[in-house]
């Protein structure tokens, strides 16, 4: 019976995983509010290594549309804009001394919708990996099943268990993905 519940536990354990990434992945598209994640993603050449921007600056929101940046050293003031001009986030940064400023523009409804849909596939993909992760899990059973190291009802429980680990986990991808979507488009 041990094998079983160490079979469970990998697979909550797993799919566990998957909505954290999730959530991550989420995290990364810009709903138009400012927040202090947007930028963790990216790196800054700091004396020749690559260093989340986070590690040279601190990054805080201003106001719902600001983002301020302050490096801890003058010198990073140029390689940290240019770090946010370059990424992928389509940010306009305005450096005034020692701190950036970075305003973000609203966003237009053809992007909103855009997003939406990005939402939406990344929750497609984590639902897909969880699922996945059942297929594994009821697999292990089967091989269990196999060897007679479980009976056929022990095997039928398994079963129902990482169904129901399944459920909850993609019920909370469709509740992560429906609170993303109402937050990108709320105006």
């Amino acid at each position: 019976m041990d094998s079983i519940e160490s079979i469970r536990k990998d697979a909550e354990k797993r799919m566990g995983k998957s909505i954290d990434a999730l959530r991550s992945d989420l995290g990364k598209i810009r709903t138009g509010r400012a927040h202090a994640g947007l930028l963790d993603h990216l790196h800054v050449d700091y004396y020749g290594t690559p260093t989340p921007i986070n590690q040279v600056a601190s990054v805080t929101v201003s106001d719902a549309r600001t983002l301020l940046v302050s490096p801890w050293e003058k010198n990073m003031v140029k390689p940290v804009e240019k770090a946010i001009m370059e990424s992928d986030l389509g940010l306009n940064p305005a450096t005034a001394g020692q701190s950036i400023r970075i305003p973000l523009p609203p966003l237009t409804e053809e992007r909103r919708k855009e997003l939406a849909k990005l939402v939406r596939s990344e929750g497609e993909n984590t639902k897909i990996a969880i699922r996945n992760i059942r297929r594994d899990g009821n697999h292990h059973c089967k091989e269990l099943l196999k060897k007679k190291e479980i009976s056929e009802d022990d095997d039928k429980r398994a079963e129902d268990l990482i169904q129901k680990l399944t459920d909850r986990f993609v019920a909370e991808v469709d509740t992560l993905v429906a609170e993303k979507e109402k937050d990108i488009m709320e105006i």
